[in-house]
């Protein structure tokens, strides 16, 4: 990153630092290039390196719906680290403003969910854009669903799928990304463990001006047809017919299903390969969801929030996991890797909050020596003093456990915007934790690596912040990541 420089010594960034914090951390130490995206969190791939993850963008590794007839087409891929991914490739007339496309990439890619298949990177190289998710290695809803090979999806399972989803859009809206373009059952996938998670792709249209449904007419939301714009009752409607799918086994058109609820015919909706396994107050139940998100005009349909209340206390043997549910055999989930942890790694994999507050309080400002110092004289001169202040009162709130406190002071020591302090991102995200917010924590640690990339620090917190928000799959890999750098660090 720089010069090293003198204990305390911390890093200039420009007043304007949000639209400039990439700029700032384009180079790592010997000059080559730092994938790292910081303002989002996630990694901007080169072309290259997605050509050598997908073995030149083979057709062997191509995952999506309609093979290499897609219009976009999205393969498997591995990385260096072993690490699988899904890469959507676009076609090449589809985002023709580069600065469009990455900055949807980036929005995007602040999300972080355990219910979202989560969109890790991006690629924008010329005319090519791709965009990069976690893998999710258990096939789509539509296979398990209309597909199966050995048994129907359970009842419960699908009630899980119905939860899970709802929740996924609930989060989505939560975060201002209420639209979802095309939302079906092939857009729903399987994790490792068995659990459905909504890929992100869907969060971006397949190209600037592109439709946001490319599915029969049949199942389009009534008020698209009419304006061609999507809206967040839009993506109710077709949460709608994921319902009937759900309950049917079947891809049955809203306008029929309509039909039978009208006539009290719903039992007929009813997957003939569950009888006897559903009582018929559930049934009732999700065919009134079903009915209430179908409505043809858009005000009378739920919210996300509500669906996920609605089905919530519906929710059958929550005890078995969804591997078992699902019929996955237990070799086919993901073992989870034991790694040696450092002292603060294992304090943050089990979430010691005092545990970690002690170290990182007695450790101060050491490792905030890898940092470049690059203060002009009118700096040191005029602005200097008073955000070393705020430094200085949260460092002091810090030590005395006054969390509250400590997060306001930090907060207006990098709102200041001339200097930049891993070590302060590392303080305010265990004040977060301690005031019950993992979501601010996580950002925190993830500003954290972005200034400083290679510190295990800032992905052990980020392990911490992932378990809070029960995201342990991710988490596992980043106590993998930031054992990985403590290893390298003292080979070195």
């Amino acid at each position: 990153m720089g010069a090293r420089c003198s204990k305390f010594s911390l890093c200039w960034w420009s007043s304007n630092i949000k639209s400039n914090l990439h700029d700032l951390s384009d180079n790592n130490d010997d000059g080559t290039k730092n994938d790292k995206d910081p303002f989002a969190g996630f990694t901007e791939y080169t072309l290259d390196q997605l050509k050598v993850a997908t073995s030149g963008f083979s057709s062997d590794n191509i995952v999506s719906e309609h093979g290499e007839k897609a219009p976009n087409v999205v393969y498997k891929g591995r990385l260096e680290d072993d690490k699988l991914i899904a890469v959507k490739r676009f076609n090449k007339s589809a985002w023709p403003d580069s600065r469009q496309f990455i900055d949807e990439a980036k929005a995007v890619g602040l999300l972080r969910s355990e219910r979202l298949a989560n969109l890790v990177g991006f690629c924008c190289e010329g005319e090519d854009k791709l965009l990069v998710a976690e893998f999710m290695p258990n096939e789509t809803l539509s296979k398990h669903l209309f597909h199966w090979e050995n048994q129907p999806m359970k009842w419960a399972m699908r009630l899980r799928v119905a939860l899970y989803l709802a929740q996924a859009l609930e989060y989505c809206s939560s975060k201002g990304r209420a639209l979802y373009h095309d939302l079906n059952a092939y857009r729903i996938l399987f994790d490792q463990d068995g659990n459905p998670r909504l890929s992100c792709f869907g969060l971006m249209k397949n190209s600037r001006d592109g439709r946001s449904y490319s599915t029969n007419l049949a199942f389009t939301p009534p008020e698209y047809l009419r304006t061609g714009r999507i809206t967040p009752e839009s993506v109710i409607y077709s949460f709608g017919t994921l319902l009937l799918d759900l309950m049917s086994g079947k891809h049955i058109p809203p306008s029929h299903a309509l039909d039978l609820i009208r006539g009290k015919n719903f039992q007929m909706l009813m997957d003939s390969g569950l009888e006897g396994h559903f009582s018929n107050d559930d049934g009732t139940e999700l065919v009134r969801l079903a009915s209430r998100c179908l409505q043809y005009e858009p005000r009378e349909r739920p919210n996300a929030k509500s669906l996920v209340t609605a089905l919530t206390p519906l929710q059958k043997e929550t005890s078995v996991s969804s591997y078992v549910l699902m019929g996955i055999t237990e070799g086919n989930v993901s073992p989870k890797e034991t790694v040696s942890l450092t002292p603060f790694g294992e304090a943050c994999s089990r979430r010691d909050l005092t545990a970690i507050h002690e170290m990182l309080d007695k450790v101060g400002y050491k490792d905030d020596e890898d940092v470049a110092n690059e203060l002009s004289f009118q700096m040191w001169t005029n602005q200097i003093q008073d955000t070393l202040n705020f430094k200085k009162h949260g460092d002091s709130a810090f030590h005395a456990m006054d969390f509250p406190r400590a997060i306001d002071c930090y907060t207006q020591f990098i709102d200041g915007g001339t200097m930049v302090s891993p070590t302060v991102y590392a303080r305010r995200c265990l004040c977060y934790m301690m005031n019950d917010m993992p979501q601010e924590a996580l950002g925190d640690a993830m500003q954290a690596q972005s200034v400083f990339p290679t510190w295990p620090t800032a992905f052990y917190l980020q392990a911490a912040a992932l378990f809070s928000l029960g995201m342990d799959n991710d988490a596992q890999e980043s106590l993998k990541d930031g054992t990985m750098l403590e290893t390298r660090k003292h080979r070195n």
